[in-house]
């Protein structure tokens, strides 16, 4: 049966797939890697059919136009459940994540976590080649999280993760839209809700070295917007309930 699908989505990342993807075959060797690719005008796309035509453990979806993180996550999370996974990993294709963490978040979840998030605001994670602005950005948007939502996570913005499947199974994806940072923080805060087993490994983000990165203010401000609404509405649902 197969184990861990590492879910890769892409939109101009050309300059750095390649070498993502090798960083994470040397790291963990029997996971299989899906590229899901938005119609990258710079030809990210192409290059992930070739190396998918290289290795059997890649494969790509690919979509018809830029749908957003959250929208390719989902994709990547179907794609698990369909084919039987364990596990259903995320990681951002531009580098700022270090495959090698990925070998020790795996073995969190085997020991029982249905997510393990790799948190720059734990004991022992880190932040470079950030400007103060973004790290300020960050850590007050996680702060505010976890204020409005009364959650025990540090970086519930975080990106590179370990869901357990059965866990996601758990999850109405229908009732999911938000995106970017948002999304992020509506997966983690849906199974802290309802009970699920979360932990955070220690890692250090490092800023893309190629590239443009994807942040913009209005993805800021859908966080904002939504994140206050969850908080909201929570003082009226039980705990325990989505």
């Amino acid at each position: 049966m197969p184990d861990v699908l590492v879910i890769v989505p892409t939109y101009n990342e050309i300059e750095s797939l390649e070498r993502l993807v090798g960083r994470l075959r040397q790291s963990v060797p029997t996971a299989d890697v899906v590229v899901v690719d938005d119609n990258s005008p710079d030809g990210t796309g192409d290059l992930a059919d070739r190396l998918a035509a290289a290795d059997p453990h890649i494969t790509v979806l690919h979509r018809p136009g830029k749908e957003g993180l959250g929208r390719a996550y989902l994709a990547g999370f179907a794609e698990a459940l369909e084919h039987g996974y364990t596990f259903a990993v995320e990681i951002d294709a531009d580098g700022s994540h270090d495959p090698d963490e990925l070998p020790a978040m795996l073995e969190l979840a085997r020991d029982g976590a249905d997510l393990v998030i790799g948190s720059r605001w734990v004991t022992g994670g880190a932040v470079r080649n950030w400007p103060w602005i973004r790290q300020a950005i960050s850590r007050s948007g996680n702060a505010y999280s976890r204020w409005v939502l009364r959650s025990g996570i540090h970086d519930i913005t975080a990106g590179f993760r370990v869901y357990r499947t059965s866990a996601l199974r758990d999850i109405d994806f229908a009732d999911v839209s938000s995106q970017g940072y948002c999304f992020q923080v509506e997966l983690a805060w849906r199974l802290e809700r309802t009970g699920h087993r979360i932990q955070e490994h220690p890692i250090t983000f490092v800023e893309r070295a190629t590239g443009r990165s994807k942040m913009h203010v209005g993805i800021v401000a859908e966080a904002l917007f939504r994140v206050t609404a969850w908080g909201v509405a929570a003082t009226l649902k039980p705990r325990g309930s989505a």
